[in-house]
């Protein structure tokens, strides 16, 4: 494991506001980065799907990132979200987000064309050769079709600037094999496996519910590293209706963060919660302020 996290342990995968009117809310960005950092977030993932990257122009993201960088200075690493199905385009996306000030980028296996092995490696290299700011790749085979295997992680791992993964495989034996043998820090980015990960020698997790409950999902890494175990699984269970509800009730997390943050509407293909589902929202999340211990 690498002793220092690359990027921090409690990163938010931040939604990007939008206006009444639809385009992007800059102020609404800053204000929302300088309050997450606050809250415990140590880094904050910009253009990702919680982000509604598939709806944002390059330029809006290119403006996003500059505009968290001077909200956040160094208070927090800011890593971007650059992913696409062309390399090319990734490229000139990483590129893009290095000379905005991020700290980082994010790179997802191309999605739909579903390439084999050598090709998602030879993709994520020529991006990593590309820039010279860190990677943190992002393995999601649910959405993108491709699984980054874990024999093609440890041959990435040799790779100077590939420092991190964005782990979405539901694949805890493979994920554990590749934290084993690589300094590679391992970043939950699903909720109900932030704790069995970082057990399991995990960095932390990069998270679309630390949009609304950063200091409650921090605790849990907090108590753990504190040598409080059993606090740490009560923590983390306390958390588990709002991530539900959030994250597996058939609706998107960009769009239950959204409703829960008012911060503007989504973009289409997507659509606002009803009032049931934001009626339900607000109580697991009340619910779950009531429950943290004092402080949070």
């Amino acid at each position: 494991m690498t002793t220092t996290p690359p990027f921090g342990r409690a990163l938010c995968a931040m939604i990007t506001p939008f206006t009444d009117s639809g385009e992007l809310d800059l102020g609404g960005a800053r204000k929302l980065a300088d309050r997450l950092v606050a809250d415990g977030c140590d880094g904050l993932v910009l253009n990702g799907t919680t982000g509604e990257s598939p709806t944002t122009s390059d330029a809006e993201k290119t403006a996003l990132v500059r505009a968290v960088v001077e909200a956040v200075g160094d208070r927090a690493s800011v890593v971007a979200g650059v992913g696409s199905a062309d390399t090319r385009h990734t490229v000139e996306l990483a590129r893009s987000a290095e000379a905005a000030g991020a700290d980082g980028v994010l790179v997802v296996t191309p999605y739909y064309s579903r390439p084999p092995q050598a090709a998602v490696e030879a993709h994520f290299r020529r991006v990593a050769d590309a820039v010279g700011i860190p990677l943190m790749l992002y393995d999601i085979p649910g959405r993108t079709g491709t699984r980054i295997e874990p024999d093609t992680m440890l041959r990435l791992a040799g790779h100077p600037r590939i420092v991190a993964v964005k782990d979405c495989a539901y694949d805890l034996l493979g994920s554990t094999k590749v934290i084993a043998r690589t300094s590679l820090a391992y970043y939950s980015g699903c909720e109900e496996l932030n704790l069995p990960l970082y057990a399991v020698g995990g960095t932390g997790f990069v998270s679309t519910v630390a949009n609304v409950a950063p200091r409650q999902l921090r605790a849990v890494l907090d108590a753990y590293d504190a040598g409080r175990v059993t606090e740490a699984a009560r923590l983390n269970r306390l958390t588990i209706p709002l991530t539900e509800l959030m994250m597996a009730s058939g609706l998107p997390g960009t769009v239950t963060a959204k409703a829960l943050l008012g911060a503007g509407p989504v973009r289409e293909p997507l659509q606002p919660a009803g009032r049931e589902a934001v009626d339900g929202l607000r109580v697991a999340y009340e619910a779950l302020q009531g429950s943290s211990p004092s402080g949070l």
